[in-house]
């Protein structure tokens, strides 16, 4: 293969990763909106949508495997296909997870802890997956390291709200309330709050692989 051509299906390989994310933040926004709203109706469509994404991932895939294999990539290109393979996978964990919060909503019958700000919490999420995006188009190290910070910053809201919803169930007074409905709207919040943090958690993976890309420098990967 003739080198422009293979600097072009790199460019391509860029530019499709870059789609797919698109597209798994257009479902995360969407499930997002279905838990602030409570629509089921928004939440299955995440669901429903969620195979368009797997498919979009195994093309990815292919075409990084067929560049790995016969193109034998050194040095800047392999770290790039590498990454590029790493941060598909994570992006389509996030948009697993987008599945999991659009079904969260179609369970939510009440919103007994008000004080669970899952919005913002979940507009925080999202911002940290295009930051990371971002960085990985303009190949920006130093940004990197302002997601991996900014990701602490997610995980003391997460914890936070946590503690809130397991205090709210041992001290709230309930006594009229039905004790499973309860439990349920518990469960349902802490594991909107998890999966929110994990989301959180694949913005620092994708920044990290974005770093070793473009500096070879595995500081970030755990």
């Amino acid at each position: 293969m003739a080198r422009n051509e293979y600097q072009s299906r790199l460019d391509d390989l860029r530019k499709e990763v870059l789609h797919m994310s698109e597209v798994v933040r257009e479902r995360l926004g969407i499930a997002l909106q279905a838990l602030s709203e409570r629509n089921d109706e928004l939440g299955r469509e995440v669901l429903e949508r969620d195979a368009e994404v797997n498919e979009m991932y195994l093309e990815l895939e292919r075409e990084c495997t067929d560049l790995i294999a016969l193109q034998q990539p050194v040095a800047g290109d392999l770290r790039f296909i590498a990454a590029s393979f790493k941060i598909i996978t994570d992006l389509e964990r996030v948009a697993d997870l987008a599945t999991n919060l659009g079904a969260y909503a179609g369970r939510a019958e009440r919103e007994i802890l008000p004080d669970v700000d899952v919005a913002y919490i979940g507009e925080r999420v999202d911002e940290a997956v295009g930051e990371a995006m971002a960085a990985y188009a303009e190949e920006d190290a130093d940004a990197c390291y302002l997601i991996a910070e900014h990701d602490d910053e997610i995980d003391d809201l997460c914890e936070r709200a946590s503690e809130l919803v397991i205090r709210d169930l041992i001290d709230g007074d309930r006594e009229d309330a039905d004790a499973e409905g309860v439990f349920s709207e518990v469960s349902r919040l802490l594991l909107t709050v998890r999966d929110l943090e994990r989301v959180g958690d694949h913005a620092v993976n994708i920044a990290a692989r974005t770093l070793y890309m473009v500096e070879n420098d595995d500081e970030l990967i755990y």
